[in-house]
């Protein structure tokens, strides 16, 4: 893939998060001053001002990767207030964004406006009446064709800044929000609220796991055998008078039976495979590697055996993950490694080489795996920019 589209499909994504950003920037500077004023004198509107603002935060980070839980209890008190932990990050956040975030997001209109003035300016600049050709910051006029060069590389310089900085300012933007209105340490309430829904998830993934079997088992292996039972029974009838016709009937009613089978053993194996059971998990690690589309290498260093429902969680990640290489990746390669580290924590990483730009909202199963994992009290991450490489990192306790 060429290059130049890649890069500019990944400042196009920066410079939309970025005004994004920017828009709730604006409205943080308003509640921001606001509250230095008046907000002494309205403590509850304003600490619901800061509160909202900060969950359309939240909001706009979920649209951009992993969902981040707002705090469940939130005291009304303004003494209170301050001494909790969340409501001070909070202000921290709103304080920084204001500001920071005003600015970034004044800097992410102007550069490619400017990029865009000054490129064009050959087209137009003779156009305008004597005194107003000047270039995007305005510090000189030209006059004559001599200096219109000059103007065309301050564009250049624009574009350069806006392809280096907008990725660089929006990585840091999320980065820093995530980290002041994500889940602070030892913060109980949140860490309840997290687990609260991991486990709303879980039973939501349990429910749709039992409606996947009861489909399959329903639509495929039911409907052979009834087809079968169907097919016997006009054998028997048929016995006497027509024995081709008998033998006809029977061998189809074996194929039927034959197919049911095969399909009671696929979802079989889709509820807990036994190669786990029969290789333990590097076996049957190895045995997806195998049957991968994709050139793929496996390392597994993971020593004793885990739980099987931890086995269970990193074989169906790796097989999702194999997967949606193999269907939207367009790699050439794929590498799975995976550990056990010192904090008894099993991690699973799958890399590929492909085109990048994967996203848990295109409907690749990332959103499966998000919640396989999370009901298992572990951690994932994706990094997929445009053009790749793609990396999903897995952390699963080994004793879940």
């Amino acid at each position: 893939m060429s290059t130049a589209p890649v890069a500019l499909r990944r400042t196009l994504r920066s410079l939309e998060q970025l005004l994004g950003g920017f828009g709730t920037a604006l409205l943080a500077l308003g509640v921001l001053t606001w509250s230095l004023t008046l907000g002494w004198f309205t403590s509850r509107s304003t600490l619901g001002l800061v509160r909202g603002l900060a969950d359309r935060e939240r909001a706009r980070l979920g649209r951009w990767g992993a969902e981040v839980v707002p705090p469940t209890v939130r005291p009304d008190r303004l003494r209170e207030a301050l001494r909790d932990p969340a409501t001070r990050a909070e202000l921290h956040w709103l304080a920084r964004h204001a500001v920071a975030g005003s600015v970034v997001g004044f800097l992410a209109v102007l550069a490619p406006l400017s990029a865009v003035r000054d490129l064009t300016f050959p087209l137009w600049w003779w156009t305008l009446p004597d005194g107003w050709a000047s270039p995007s910051l305005g510090l000189w006029v030209v006059q004559t064709w001599s200096g219109v060069p000059v103007v065309v590389a301050l564009g250049l310089a624009w574009a350069a800044l806006t392809a280096w900085g907008a990725p660089l300012a929006a990585r840091r933007q999320l980065r820093v929000a995530r980290r002041l209105l994500g889940e602070a340490p030892g913060d109980l309430t949140l860490r309840v609220a997290e687990l609260t829904r991991t486990r709303a998830a879980a039973l939501d993934a349990h429910a749709a796991e039992l409606r996947r079997i009861e489909r399959s088992l329903h639509d495929g292996a039911q409907n052979r055998i009834v087809a079968a039972t169907v097919m016997i029974g006009a054998a028997r009838r048929s016995l006497a008078g027509a024995p081709d016709r008998t033998e006809h009937l029977l061998g189809q009613a074996q194929d039927a039976a034959e197919l049911a089978l095969a399909e009671l053993r696929a979802v079989v194996r889709s509820i807990l495979p036994p190669v786990l059971a029969d290789r333990g998990l590097e076996g049957a690690l190895h045995g997806l590697a195998a049957a991968s589309p994709v050139p793929c290498t496996t390392e597994v260093d993971v020593g004793v055996r885990c739980a099987a429902a931890v086995e269970a969680t990193i074989y169906f990640v790796v097989a999702e993950a194999l997967t949606n290489v193999a269907r939207h990746s367009g790699a050439g390669r794929v590498d799975v490694v995976v550990r056990r580290r010192a904090d008894d924590n099993v991690e699973t990483v799958v890399r590929d080489d492909g085109k990048g730009g994967a996203h848990e909202g295109d409907g690749t199963g990332l959103a499966g795996i998000r919640q396989r994992v999370e009901a298992m009290d572990g951690r994932w991450s994706l990094s997929s920019p445009a053009g790749g490489p793609t990396e999903l990192r897995v952390e699963v306790p080994c004793g879940s």
